[in-house]
């Protein structure tokens, strides 16, 4: 299968890319759509027949059996039907399928810095909506523009064969017909793309409002959420006025085409009638092909509608899928094994946005194998964003970060992450049991395992408490669950995974003191061996540690044992004589 070059291609080919897996489906969808076509040519054309040679013969034999045949070949067209709608339906279901998974394995390649500034809803609304217009346009599209060309085409070509003079004006009308269409078209794919930029500013409006319902509540903040959702839903309103404006002079423009043409048959076949040239049979069958024609043009307008909103998503999941990843494996990229963990990050400077205000100015760390080394400072001095910039989640303007020698943009990420287990302060669980969650540090964990971590992690006796046990479900984003609880099954993930380097991002920040000393205790275990960072505000819980550094205004300000900075009397010691006096 050819997968398309999405910064090369356009939009048509890389529609079209996403068919060649499918042919053998496309392929029985248009043989049954131009069998339909086949018998819809046919009735006026045995019709006309039956009214020259069958009828005034009185061959009543001869004439029910055509009946016959025609009602047979209608019967076959009612299965022929049902064949178009189920396996185009199917072939349309498969090319959204394979354009939703190429889509979520891209956006999977782009790193944090992308999820930072992309809602969450916005992203939504790309992968489920927009991808179900691109599945109507892949079904419906060939199938009722190669039914709509058969069926206009061979009809006129037979019309040629009874009177080519009525023939030759209808075939005239034809471009005049996609002319308009294709003025009117335009305004409409306008609307369209404006209509789907709003859906999926509305969708994140939705989905944070949804997920800060509890936030909203405690502030008594309803009508404030409700009056955001107004203004959302009022864009939207207007956007859609705009596009349903623009679809009803696409729609009237099409219907006076679709009228006329039978008033033009009588009118011109009455003249011709009149003037000697034509009878009344002719007409007759002009005016069957002419509700014959009726049909594929209404297919064309819809189809005109389905080709904007269609285009318009394929569009934006282009523009989406050509995002380039920022963060990249390079091409040499070697796996990272057997790690000992010694952690060189040598003069780095950062800023989330290139031309932004830098976090972390010139800094300089060595981390011995083994060792704990917490890192602590006031809040926004650069503390979290200094870890995550090991496991790689961001790319240091300046200076380098190696493990084991190894620079982190000379390995392959996954290899990189699959050696550093992180426990972030913003704690997340996925809606599903706790079993799931806990056994995501390693998918092919045993379910002993799970619970030994469970033990570890100090949750066990909470889990086996619970309704379900490990099966029990937590919620939305864990919020079922409390605080401690959901903060104790992210730790249970870390011991399940086993990393030989530890990042601590305030993991015991949402236990009480009694949990929050057991936890310490599993972690005094789990760090033996291991190179641990912890980022904590709780300063008694860094006491032990190999080494604290304080991070102040994005650089490293003291660097020491708990003892030795206290002695000092600077940052550390104020910081920590400031908890003690407010404990």
């Amino acid at each position: 299968m050819r997968k398309p070059d999405f910064q090369k291609d356009g939009l048509f080919r890389i529609f079209i890319s996403y068919f060649r897996p499918h042919m053998g489906l496309f392929g029985l969808d248009m043989v049954c759509a131009l069998m339909i076509a086949l018998v819809d040519l046919s009735f006026p054309y045995i019709s006309r027949l039956c009214l020259y040679e069958l009828i005034p013969e009185n061959l009543y034999g001869a004439f029910f059996a055509v009946i016959g045949v025609m009602v047979l070949a209608y019967i076959l067209r009612s299965f022929l039907q049902f064949a178009v709608t189920y396996w185009g339906h199917e072939f349309g279901i498969h090319v959204e399928a394979d354009i939703r998974e190429d889509l979520f394995t891209h956006l999977q390649t782009l790193p944090v810095s992308f999820f930072d500034k992309n809602r969450t809803g916005h992203l939504m609304s790309r992968l489920t909506s927009e991808l179900f217009d691109i599945t109507e346009l892949a079904h419906h599209g060939p199938e009722d523009v190669f039914i709509s060309g058969v069926t206009v085409a061979g009809a006129i070509a037979i019309l040629f064969t009874v009177q080519w003079r009525l023939a030759l004006v209808m075939l005239l009308l034809i471009p005049i017909f996609l002319a308009v269409a294709s003025v009117n078209r335009l305004a409409l794919e306008r609307t369209s793309k404006s209509v789907k930029r709003v859906t999926a500013s509305i969708n994140a409006d939705i989905e944070s409002s949804l997920s800060g319902m509890r936030t909203a509540k405690a502030f008594t903040n309803e009508q404030a959420e409700h009056e955001k959702f107004a203004a959302s839903n009022d864009r939207f309103r207007g956007s859609k006025k705009a596009q349903y404006k623009a679809m009803g002079k696409f729609q009237a423009s099409l219907e006076f085409f679709m009228c006329i043409m039978p008033v033009t048959v009588i009118a011109v076949g009455g003249y011709l009638i009149m003037d000697g040239k034509m009878d009344y049979v002719d007409l007759i069958t002009f005016s069957l092909y002419t509700s014959t024609f009726i049909n594929p043009m209404r297919k064309l307008a819809n189809l005109s509608e389905m080709l904007v909103n269609g285009t318009a998503g394929l569009s934006r999941f282009a523009e989406l899928m050509r995002v380039e990843p920022e963060l990249t494996d390079r091409p040499d990229a070697r796996e990272l094994s057997s790690v000992k963990g010694k952690i060189d990050v040598n003069d780095i400077s950062f800023s989330y946005e290139r031309d932004d205000t830098q976090v972390l100015h010139h800094v300089t760390l060595h981390v011995s194998p083994g060792e704990t080394i917490a890192v602590v400072g006031p809040s926004g001095g650069g503390k979290t964003t200094l870890c995550s910039l090991i496991p790689r989640f961001y790319d240091v303007d300046e200076g380098s970060i190696a493990i084991d020698g190894l620079d982190v943009r000379d390995v392959t990420q996954r290899s990189l992450r699959r050696n550093i287990g992180v426990v972030q302060q913003d704690v997340f669980l996925f809606a599903d049991s706790v079993r799931n969650n806990i056994r995501y540090g390693r998918p092919d964990a045993t379910d002993g395992e799970v619970a030994e971590a469970a033990r570890r992690a100090e949750i066990y006796e909470d889990i086996m408490a619970m309704p379900q046990g490990f099966d029990t479900y937590v919620g939305e984003r864990g919020v079922l669950l409390s605080g401690g609880q959901k903060q104790r099954i992210s730790i249970a993930r870390i011991f399940l995974k086993n990393p030989p380097v530890l990042i601590l991002d305030e993991a015991t920040s949402a236990l009480d003191s009694v949990t929050e000393a057991k936890i310490q205790r599993a972690f005094d275990e789990l760090a033996k061996g291991r190179t641990t960072l912890i980022i904590a505000h709780r300063l008694s819980t860094v006491r032990a540690a190999s080494r604290i550094l304080v991070v102040r205004d994005g650089i490293i300000t003291e660097e020491g044992t708990h003892a030795q900075l206290m002695a000092k009397g600077g940052d550390y010691a104020n910081l920590y004589n400031t908890q003690n006096l407010q404990m």
